[in-house]
């Protein structure tokens, strides 16, 4: 990795790219610590160091700290995110957008565009439930402090709009990174945002128990590598290309495969899923907690280490991980292009023959992948048992989103730069020597 950096910086177009990206990157952090107009900046504060565990620790994660400061940025990218995944489903469901999703790029760029006012629906849901929780004291329910200088409905309104605007700005930035930098911007945006939130978490540990941090480091050594080994793990199947007459040239006679991942639905359900269970959470803090529904929701889908919570996130991670590569890979779909380029699979006729058998083959990678995700996100769950100290339980970092985020975003980011570095290579061997006078 170091030496892909070294040569990316020796690259004068890929290190525009980089520092571009870092730039706004360092934009997108200062709109997550810039508060909101009419927030009360000491008293979050105040209570912010005193709250921990169960809702707080989920919203720190997902905004990177941003929304529990109520800031410019507070709702991050979550709502994009959402959105893109709501999206997807709607493509199933709808006619109309799958078929602009074949359309080529003046389709994909209407369901781009349909993401963006998704998002905004969103983004106004979400920040006028954040701001709801701010003034009744719903987001920090052990501190009495008044976080708004100004309840009245005119600053509500000023505060919402500020967020929904601030979402407006993340879109944009991230679509400049994906465009003008290095990576996709909002994997790069998801990733400033864990990451933001991550030291935080290990210092408070090291305060609160340090030999519980170097056991936790120890660990992470080797649960980072066995993330790296599975994300990177693939099946491949191999593919034939028949010789064929295109005008006076021939085409075709080349072999190669078609690589299909473990993890072919990456870091999606775990975000959904623990998106999902944060729901219930978050609908009981706006109801006030009071009622049966209400106290069945805190005994059994608050705490982490209860059974139940456990079987419901496993059972949603695994069943979402199925649904999620059958609705973003179509093995008919590939079958159809393999044979409409003359391309087969050794063994196995083309056409619904080979739609079955990539079908087959994707179901049996999928069932170790759903589970890799299932053990990985239940790691903090194990933590939770295993460490017998609960403030060191509230701040552990190593959650499967936490790592499946960074180690994810990280190699995918590596894997563009070193592709643009290779490209520029080529591109200068290439090139054509000047005449000679």
């Amino acid at each position: 990795m170091l030496t892909v950096l070294i040569r990316a910086f020796r690259v004068p177009d890929v290190r525009k790219k980089i520092f571009f990206t870092l730039a706004l990157i360092v934009l997108f952090r200062f709109g997550q610590i810039l508060p909101a107009p009419g927030v009360n900046v000491l008293a979050v504060q105040e209570c912010l160091g005193r709250s921990r565990g169960g809702i707080v620790d989920m919203l720190q994660l997902f905004s990177g700290g941003a929304m529990l400061k109520l800031s410019v940025f507070a709702l991050g990218i979550v709502p994009y995110i959402t959105a893109g995944i709501v999206m997807q489903l709607l493509a199933v469901m709808i006619p109309r957008l799958e078929a602009l999703k074949k359309e080529g790029r003046q389709g994909q760029a209407k369901v781009t565009q349909y993401t963006r006012y998704l998002t905004m629906a969103l983004a106004l849901l979400q920040a006028a439930t954040v701001v709801s929780l701010a003034r009744s004291g719903g987001i920090f329910p052990t501190c009495n402090r008044r976080l708004l200088h100004d309840q009245g409905p005119l600053m509500v309104v000023v505060i919402v709009a500020t967020m929904v605007a601030g979402t407006a700005v993340i879109m944009w930035l991230g679509e400049l990174i994906t465009d003008r930098g290095i990576g996709n911007g909002m994997s790069i945006l998801i990733f400033t945002q864990v990451v933001a939130a991550f030291p935080s978490y290990v210092s408070n540990i090291f305060l609160l128990n340090p030999f519980a941090l170097s056991v936790m480091l120890v660990a992470g050594v080797f649960l980072v590598a066995a993330v790296v080994f599975m994300e990177q793990a693939q099946r491949r199947i191999p593919v034939q290309y028949a010789k064929r007459m295109v005008g006076r040239r021939m085409y075709g006679g080349t072999s190669t495969y078609l690589p299909l991942k473990v993890n072919q639905a990456g870091i999606v359900p775990v975000i959904f899923t623990s998106s999902m269970l944060f729901l219930p959470q978050l609908a009981s803090q706006v109801t006030g907690g009071t009622g049966p529904v209400s106290e069945w929701i805190a005994r059994y889908l608050v705490s982490g280490d209860h059974p139940i919570y456990v079987t419901t996130y496993l059972l949603l991670i695994v069943g979402f991980t199925y649904f999620y590569v059958s609705i973003t890979f179509d093995p008919m779909e590939v079958a159809d292009s393999m044979k409409r380029y003359g391309g087969f699979v050794p063994g196995v006729r083309p056409g619904r023959p080979t739609a079955e058998y990539l079908r087959y083959t994707l179901s049996r990678l999928t069932a170790p992948g759903a589970l890799y995700l299932g053990a990985l996100a239940l790691i903090p769950i194990i933590a939770f048992v295993l460490l017998r100290d609960p403030a060191t339980q509230q701040s552990f970092p190593f959650g499967g989103t936490t790592i499946l985020i960074m180690v994810g975003v990280g190699l995918d980011t590596v894997k563009q730069i070193e592709a643009q570095v290779e490209q520029r290579a080529y591109a200068g061997f290439l090139k054509e020597p000047s005449a000679r006078t």
